[in-house]
């Protein structure tokens, strides 16, 4: 199975910082290499995909 391309944005909701970011969607997940904000927040973020 070929994974997907999306387009995600990524809201810190500690700082309000945004990302937007090109992933691969596979098995129902996505994968963009995105770890942590630049306010050190790892886990506490609103996701928004996109199908590219």
């Amino acid at each position: 199975m070929l994974s997907q391309r999306v387009k995600v944005m990524i809201r810190c909701n500690k700082c309000n910082e945004k990302f937007i970011l090109r992933g691969r969607k596979e098995r129902g997940r996505v994968d963009t290499g995105f770890r942590m904000c630049v306010c050190n927040n790892a886990d506490d973020f609103q996701i928004e995909e996109e199908i590219l």
